[in-house]
Parts: structure tokens; C-alpha cells; sequence
């Protein structure tokens, strides 16, 4: 369930459905399955493996595997670190911005309506203050630990994370509207298909499971020995694609009940507008014109967010958390608190320089050091690690896998495949 947490976050929740909608409804999310099991599943083993064999953080794991030349598998480690807390950065002004728009209707019912509006105004005082509401929850977590911390409120908040969006879905679908949507997301264009897609629908996946940052490589080195690793990545892949599936099936719809309500969605040559903010302008406005029963339901769908933002960021903070825990002997609750506060300062440097800073750092670290990062975990699984070594490791959770058609393909797909596919989502840009 951690694991899950930190594969589903705001790239599931938001970042799926207004790429499926940019993409074509139904062909987009046919090729994104597609992609999760082609790609993205085979990378997960291939993290969690290197974690659990290493059975620490990922600068540690990598050096035992990359004996010959340590200092590499150190500057890797170490990059996949400063990346996952570049993540974080940016990624807590967002989460803020949640916690802003969940608040906000419930203080204009008491009748606070200058602070509601506040909490839902751009500003910089306003964004940094959310952001350090946001910081400290996720540090709270950290801080308590894998068992007591992250496994317990991860098993906690993913449950309400599914109840939540069914409640959801289910009053959307009353909504007038909200077949088109759903004819939308289901009933494939293959007109849509092309190569960007294609490239688009694979990086979709690679993000959407947190690969590339460590967080995968960490949780692999809190799975016992005993644990069958295929199965389990198997488990978290089903839970993050089903948690994108039912964010479709509730965006979609919803986006055209906006527009039946009046909310313009999409331009004159029905592209999609507003795409990278939909869910502070376009959901809102739903939401509102809903009457009291919108205002439940908009509480509830940031609500939300919330959670599915918290499960992801704890995964990021637990990246550096555990690497700094572990290669210099502090205390887990001094580390988190040393590097969420480092992390809170990036935030409000980027917070206050918006307009400069958010997208290059969000860009930078996302399109370029993620799917290179991932790159090189494919390579060093593939190039630099016995294949016997490999084996061994694998087959301490399932013993029968030496036989399967699984161990035939596996290996020589994520050293020959998976490198040359996550390479095209890096080069596409340039393209």
C-alpha cells in the first residue's frame, strides 16, 4: 500500500485524465495500458529489486551492486535524491493550492468569505503559507517512520482515496452532460493515434509510477526477502492504473458537465484550454453551480487531491530521508526535519519567484532527470549486474521463477527495451 501511495499522486489523479482528454479520450488510455505493461511494469521489478537486494537507501544499493566503480553509483544515487527533493519543491506549491480550494468553501458557509477568497487568489503569501501547511503534514509522516509512519497512513488514506472517488463518480453520472464525456473516454478514435501519442502515453505511464527518483528502489528495501517481487509490482501497477482509470471516468464527465453548465472547456478547434490548470478553473466553477450539493462535493473531490498528493510526497521526502538517515547516522526524525525544511526553502524561493522558477524546476526534473535516471537503473540492471546475482535475488520470493516465461523475457527486455523505449520519451521534445 506505500508503495501504491507513492506510484498514485496528482500525475494520476490530474495529470491522466487532462492527458487523455488532450489525446483523444479512449485511444490515449487504450495505448497508456499498453504502455504501463510494456514499460513501466518491467521497470518496477527492475527498482524494487535493486532496492531489495540492497536492503538500504538508493546510493547504498546501487554501490553494492556497482562494486567496480562506486564513485558512479554514488553521483547516481546522489542525483536521484536531489531530484526527487527538486520534485517535492514544486510539487508542495501545488498540493498547497489543494488545500487552499478543499478549505476555502467551508470557511465562506461560516461565513469567512475574505479569507475563503484569499485561500483561492494567486499570490505569493498565499502560496507559501499553503505550502508549508502542505511541508508539514508530509514531514509528520516521514518522521514517524515506515511502520508506524508511512506503511500505517499510506493503509489508511488509500481506501478513502477509492470510497472517495466512487462517491464521486457516482453523483457525476446523475449530472446532465456527462454521457458525452463518457462516450469520450471509452469508445476509442483511432484517428487520434500517432507517434506523439504514443511517446506521450508511455511517459505518462514512466511518471505515473515514480520511477526514475529512488522512491521504488526505497520501498524495495523495506520488502522481505520472502516477498514475491512480480507479484508485488504487479499489485501496485493494477492500483496505480486503476486509481488514473476511475480518475477519467470522473474528470471526463465531469468536464462535460462543466460545459453543459456553461464552463467553457475546450476552444473554437475543440482543443483543450486551460489544460495545466483545469482543476483550479474548470471544477470550481462546476462545483459552484451545483448549489450546497456542489459545495459537498467540491470539498470532498480536493479532499481528495489532498490524500493523493500526501501518499506521493511522502514517497519523495523519504528518498533523501533515507539516504541522509542512513549514510551519515542521524536520527530519522532529525533528517526529515533537516531536509523537509531545506525542501520548504526551495519551495518559497519558487513560490516567490514563480513565474521564473516553477516551470523550469518542474521541467528539469520531470521531462529531463526522470527519464534518465530511469534510463540508467535499466542499465545498470541489465549491463552492469550478474545475471546470475540477479537471479538469486529474485528467486528468494519465488523460488519456481528460474522456469517461467516471466525470468525468459524479463532480464533481456528491461537491458535491451526499456533503455532505447525511455529514451524516445527524453528525445521526443527535441524533436
Amino acid at each position: 500500500m506505500a508503495a501504491a501511495g507513492s506510484a498514485v499522486g496528482l500525475g494520476n489523479v490530474w495529470g491522466f485524465p487532462t492527458q487523455t482528454a488532450s489525446n483523444g479520450g479512449a485511444a490515449f488510455l487504450l495505448i497508456y495500458l499498453l504502455m504501463m505493461a510494456l514499460l513501466a511494469f518491467p521497470m518496477l521489478v527492475a527498482e524494487l529489486t535493486i532496492g531489495r537486494y540492497g536492503q538500504s537507501n538508493p546510493i547504498a544499493s546501487l554501490r553494492k551492486i556497482w562494486v567496480k566503480n562506486r564513485l558512479l553509483a554514488t553521483i547516481l544515487g546522489s542525483t536521484a535524491m536531489l531530484t526527487a527533493s527538486m520534485i517535492l519543491s514544486f510539487y508542495a506549491i501545488l498540493a498547497g493550492w489543494l488545500i487552499g480550494f478543499a478549505l476555502a468553501p467551508v470557511l465562506a458557509l461560516v461565513g469567512l468569505d475574505s479569507i475563503a477568497n484569499w485561500l483561492t487568489t494567486f499570490g505569493t503569501g498565499r502560496n507559501v503559507l499553503l505550502t508549508v501547511c502542505f511541508m508539514m503534514m508530509t514531514v509528520f509522516v516521514v518522521r514517524r517512520g515506515v511502520s508506524d509512519g508511512i506503511e500505517k497512513w499510506s493503509s489508511r488514506l488509500m481506501p478513502v482515496l477509492f470510497v472517495l472517488f466512487l462517491i464521486l463518480i457516482a453523483y457525476i453520472f446523475t449530472q446532465e452532460g456527462a454521457t458525452l464525456g463518457l462516450e469520450m473516454y471509452l469508445i476509442p478514435d483511432w484517428s487520434h493515434v500517432n507517434g506523439g501519442l504514443v511517446v506521450n502515453a508511455m511517459g505518462q505511464a514512466f511518471f505515473s509510477l515514480s520511477l526514475g527518483v529512488g522512491a521504488m528502489m526505497v520501498y524495495g528495501s523495506y520488502l522481505g526477502k520472502d516477498v514475491n517481487i512480480a507479484k508485488t509490482a504487479g499489485q501496485v501497477a493494477v492500483i496505480d492504473t486503476g486509481v488514473a482509470f476511475f480518475a477519467g471516468l470522473l474528470i471526463l464527465p465531469a468536464m462535460f458537465v462543466a460545459k453543459n453548465n456553461g464552463v467553457q472547456i475546450f476552444n473554437e478547434v475543440g482543443e483543450l484550454i486551460s489544460s495545466g490548470n483545469l482543476v483550479f478553473v474548470v471544477l470550481p466553477s462546476l462545483f459552484q453551480s451545483m448549489g450546497m450539493v456542489g459545495e459537498v462535493v467540491g470539498v470532498a473531490f480536493f479532499v481528495l487531491m489532498v490524500i493523493a498528493a500526501l501518499t506521493s510526497s511522502i514517497a519523495m521526502l523519504e528518498v533523501p530521508v533515507s539516504c541522509l538517515q542512513e549514510e551519515t547516522q542521524i536520527q530519522r526524525d532529525k533528517a526529515a526535519l533537516v531536509l523537509g525544511g531545506l525542501i520548504l526553502l526551495l519551495s518559497a524561493v519558487i513560490a516567490a519567484n514563480f513565474e521564473s522558477l516553477f516551470d523550469w524546476v518542474a521541467t528539469a526534473s520531470t521531462l529531463y532527470m526522470q527519464p534518465l535516471l530511469g534510463m540508467c537503473w535499466a542499465v545498470v540492471l541489465g549491463w552492469v549486474w550478474s545475471r546470475k546475482a540477479l537471479l538469486d535475488e529474485i528467486k528468494q520470493g519465488n523460488p519456481e521463477i528460474e522456469t517461467s516465461l516471466f525470468w525468459r523475457i524479463w532480464p533481456w527486455y528491461v537491458k535491451f527495451v526499456c533503455p532505447v523505449a525511455i529514451l524516445m520519451v527524453f528525445v521526443y521534445p527535441f524533436v
